[in-house]
């Protein structure tokens, strides 16, 4: 796992396995920086992975949700230093 600290804000990638650390504290509500979901072209089912909620881009087509959500993940760690919140 990759935890960011910059301005007394911590980023990362939520899991559920973080669920009781976050429990521990005082935390704010966390704040989405993309969304995974599947749409219809040409009859098929594709997904993408937007993250334009911190002036990212969209990734995809992708056949499977797995696909987009190890594409999100990628972006997101190569640009959490960038990432405005």
């Amino acid at each position: 796992m990759k935890i960011l600290v910059k301005d007394g804000v911590l980023r990362f990638i939520y899991s559920d396995e973080l669920k009781n650390l976050l429990e521990e504290g005082k935390a704010n509500a966390p704040k989405r920086v993309s969304h995974v979901e599947p749409s219809l072209k040409s009859g098929k089912v594709i997904w993408t992975a937007d993250l334009s909620p911190v002036h990212g881009p969209v990734l995809g087509p992708f056949d499977n949700r797995e696909e987009a959500l190890a594409a999100e993940i990628k972006w997101i760690n190569e640009h959490l230093g960038q990432i405005e919140c």
